[in-house]
C-alpha cells in the first residue's frame, strides 16, 4: 500500500492526462476530469491496463487485475476524474479494494 500524501491525487492526475494526451494524440488542455475516456478520446481497455502498469511500478503496487476488473464492473469508469478516483483507490487500497463495497 501507498502512502496517499495531499500531492498524490495532483500527480495522478498528471500522469493520467499526460497518458491519454500521448496516446490519443490530444492536446493535455483538452483534457480534463469530464473528459469521456471512449467518446472523447477514443480510448480503450487496453489504455486502462496500460496506465494500471504505470501505477504498479511507481507506487510499489501489489494488486491482481482480477481485484481491479471484479471492482470495476460494479464500479464502471468513463470519465478522467472517474479514472483517477478508482485510481486513487487502488493505490489506498490494493487487494483490498473489494472490501470498500462489503462497508456499504
Amino acid at each position: 500500500m501507498a502512502k496517499i500524501t495531499e500531492n498524490t491525487r495532483e500527480e495522478v492526475a498528471a500522469i493520467v492526462r499526460d497518458f491519454f494526451a500521448e496516446e490519443c494524440e490530444v492536446d493535455k488542455s483538452r483534457i480534463d476530469d469530464t473528459t469521456n475516456i471512449i467518446k472523447d478520446l477514443d480510448g480503450d481497455s487496453l489504455m486502462f491496463l496500460e496506465l494500471i502498469e504505470i501505477f504498479k511500478k511507481k507506487y510499489n503496487l501489489d494488486i491482481e487485475l482480477k481485484v481491479i476488473g471484479k471492482y470495476a464492473v460494479k464500479h464502471p469508469v468513463t470519465t478522467i476524474g472517474q479514472l483517477i478516483d478508482m485510481q486513487m483507490l487502488i493505490i489506498e487500497h490494493e487487494n483490498r479494494l473489494l472490501d470498500l463495497d462489503n462497508k456499504n
